[in-house]
């Protein structure tokens, strides 16, 4: 058990550092001030999400144009992901009830496992949080289309993991953990990742700062 343990925070940490290396080979650092303890927080400017058009629990299109005007949280999930998942989620529910009044507030949990993630099965996830259906979407959708979003969209690593390759935890996908902040203009403002409190603390005053403005 133990070996399987360390397996599975290998992994996490591989999805981790996938999405900041992909970030960096695809921006630099070093034009958003790498002095910051934190550089991927802070409000910064990390590039605009590109268009998308995926399918959300109730079976609806979604795409990049339902979330202009709005301010968005966004991460990358599947339903029996055994590792920071649940976590991810919980904090989501979090955020949705502590926000509850703003409107503007979207939350978005993408699936990484689109196969086994269908309408029907997000729904079931989705009520086991307490998910909102107006305030929190649950998108699912062609495979290649979400690993494009996820990887040069939101530049955050995401892969499948080789059957030989996977752990007796039952993780079957590499994903980041981190939750992504997006302003009214569909621009990435910071990657928080999920399993820090400290960094959930800090995403919460960030997005308390974006609500706060009209534009």
């Amino acid at each position: 058990m133990g070996k399987q343990l360390l397996w599975a925070i290998l992994l996490i940490t591989l999805a981790v550092f996938a999405g900041v290396g992909m970030w960096s080979w695809h921006r630099g650092w070093d034009r958003q001030g790498t002095t910051d303890s934190n550089p991927l927080e802070g409000l910064k400017d990390f590039g605009k999400v590109p268009d998308f058009l995926l399918i959300e629990r109730s079976g609806r299109q979604i795409g990049l144009a339902d979330l202009k005007g709005k301010i968005w949280i966004a991460d990358f999930i599947y339903t029996n992901c055994p590792d920071t998942c649940p976590v991810q989620s919980a904090q989501m529910k979090e955020l949705q009830n502590e926000f509850m009044s703003e409107k503007d507030l979207r939350l978005v949990s993408i699936t990484v496992d689109p196969r086994r993630d269908t309408p029907k099965v997000l729904t079931e996830y989705a009520d086991r949080f307490g998910a909102k259906p107006d305030r929190w979407l649950f998108l699912t959708g062609e495979k290649a289309a979400i690993y494009r979003l996820a990887q040069d969209g939101f530049r955050l690593g995401t892969a499948e993991l080789p059957h030989e390759k996977r752990p007796t935890s039952g993780a079957t996908h590499l994903h980041s953990p981190r939750f992504v902040l997006v302003d009214r203009k569909s621009e990435i403002r910071g990657y928080y990742p999920s399993i820090e409190s400290d960094a959930i603390a800090r995403l919460r005053r960030d997005l308390k700062t974006l609500l706060r403005r009209s534009e």
